[in-house]
């Protein structure tokens, strides 16, 4: 490690600039003094708007919902039916402490980063710093962007999915097609993304947190309507097919809670809190897990307990067959959709910000206004381009589920379950003989082998799926 020494007055001067509070440390701060650094950051757009510092921890705590409490929750009666209940159960509750533990740390590397005068804003100046490798910036900007872009990507597609929904029961012969309800969804999209910093996504993501309790209880409701009534389906929770299949479809479900459970963002989200940060992620990570034991679990045991092992792997389908009648009452679950539109917004809104702090970072002018005209053009133009790119993929790969679900096992797992874990150690190198240094290594070694089963069980998924692709569907593919 290389220690740079200054002398105290010069310190105080530098702590007492006002823009000091709103930016971080540089890209590879061991190779700069600390005049580089302030002068790097003062010049840095992305840092200065897009990841301004004014949150507090409940803003964190909205943030986090909207990143991990999603749509995607309706899946794990699908994960469920690899596990069985018993397996279902323990995965889901081990995921989760595993994943709030590994957050935890997250925001402990980041407390201590800050108080030594390194306040970080970046995953991947963290990662790079405390690991001391150049490579690993790079690593965890190509990891973190892809997941991002493919996160936007399948938010624009379902929620285009749920105008299609939507349309086809109003108008069963109508002729738009799924790529006609997914530039729809562009179009707001490209709205919605003028908003200028992550911070400014705080009220849209408290109304994102209500949306997820509100489609949540309609969706558990519909499936206790669904398990009472006259038509309730025959209930089979056994585990199908032969012993490799099981343990393939086990390693899926795992692959599918450990993605469900990944932000990827979380230094970016703490970087929206006003110094000083420490202390206020843990707080809101207190709020989003509360949020979290009150909808996975009842969502993945109402949804399995009336499907078993014939759950679609979006309960919503379940509940609206293609055929006979919908075993839920209509209102209900057209009311869950409109909740989960509307809550793709947000997230989509929400994983985009780490690429536009990416392109503001050269493309707009700290010395002038966040409104001026000189940045108000170029962040235009950036971030409609951007989002027309994340509309069309989403229109022509309609089977995206798939290619995200290989993203998700290769990324969200090293992202939140591996280099957590990592950074902890480096930076407060834990005695060999402690607990916290064997229950590191642990994960790390374990999630390491679920990343490359899932990554290995996902792209056989792909694979066996590939006959049923068709570029510009009209149908998603599961």
């Amino acid at each position: 490690m290389v220690v740079v020494v200054v002398d105290r007055s010069s310190i105080e001067e530098a702590r007492s600039r006002p823009l000091l509070d709103s930016v971080m440390a540089p890209e590879n701060p061991r190779d700069d003094s600390l005049s580089e650094m302030m002068n790097r950051r003062e010049t840095d757009a992305g840092a200065v708007f897009v990841l301004e510092s004014k949150g507090e921890w409940w803003h964190a705590g909205f943030h986090l919902v909207t990143a991990i409490v999603g749509p995607t929750i309706l899946t794990l009666p699908y994960a469920f039916r690899g596990l069985g209940w018993g397996l279902g159960f323990f995965s889901l509750t081990v995921m989760g402490i595993a994943s709030f533990y590994a957050y935890y740390l997250m925001s402990l590397v980041l407390d201590h980063c800050e108080k030594s005068g390194r306040r970080h804003i970046r995953f991947r100046e963290l990662a790079a710093d405390v690991l001391g490798s150049g490579w690993m910036f790079y690593f965890v900007i190509f990891i973190q962007t892809a997941i991002n872009t493919g996160i936007s990507i399948g938010a624009i597609l379902l929620a285009g999915e749920c105008l299609q929904i939507m349309y086809s029961d109003l108008s069963p012969n109508g002729s738009l097609k799924l790529y006609d309800f997914i530039a729809m969804v562009t179009a707001v999209m490209i709205v919605l993304s003028q908003l200028p910093t992550f911070h400014s996504l705080r009220h849209l993501n408290l109304g994102s947190l209500v949306l997820s309790l509100g489609y949540t209880f309609l969706v558990v409701g519909a499936c206790i309507h669904a398990g009472t009534s006259k038509n309730a389906p025959p209930r089979d929770y056994s585990l199908q097919g032969s012993t490799l299949s099981k343990s393939l479809n086990g390693f899926t479900s795992i692959s599918i809670m450990a993605s469900i459970y990944g932000n990827g963002i979380l230094p970016e989200i703490q970087a929206t809190l006003a110094p000083p940060a420490t202390g206020k992620v843990f707080k809101g990570l207190l709020m989003c897990y509360a949020v979290i034991c009150v909808t996975f679990y009842s969502a993945a045991v109402s949804g399995y307990w009336v499907f078993g092992n014939k759950a679609n792997s979006n309960i919503l389908k379940s509940l609206m067959p293609d055929e006979g009648p919908a075993l839920a009452p209509t209102w209900v679950l057209g009311l869950s959709v409109i909740f989960i539109l509307l809550q793709l917004f947000a997230i989509g809104l929400l994983y985009s910000q780490v690429a536009y702090e990416i392109m503001e970072k050269k493309s707009a002018d700290v010395n002038q206004g966040i409104f001026s005209k000189r940045n108000l053009i170029p962040r235009i133009i950036l971030r409609s381009l951007y989002m027309v790119f994340c509309g069309f993929i989403a229109a022509m790969l309609p089977f995206f589920g798939d290619i995200s679900g290989v993203v998700g096992a290769i990324g969200f797992i090293p992202l939140d379950f591996i280099l957590p874990m990592l950074l902890y150690n480096m930076t407060y190198k834990p005695a060999r003989t402690s607990p916290s240094f064997w229950i590191n290594n642990a994960i790390i070694i374990i999630f390491t082998g679920v990343g490359l089963v899932g990554s290995f069980a996902s792209i056989r998924k792909l694979v066996l799926d590939a006959s049923k692709f068709k570029l510009f569907s009209s149908d998603v593919v599961d």
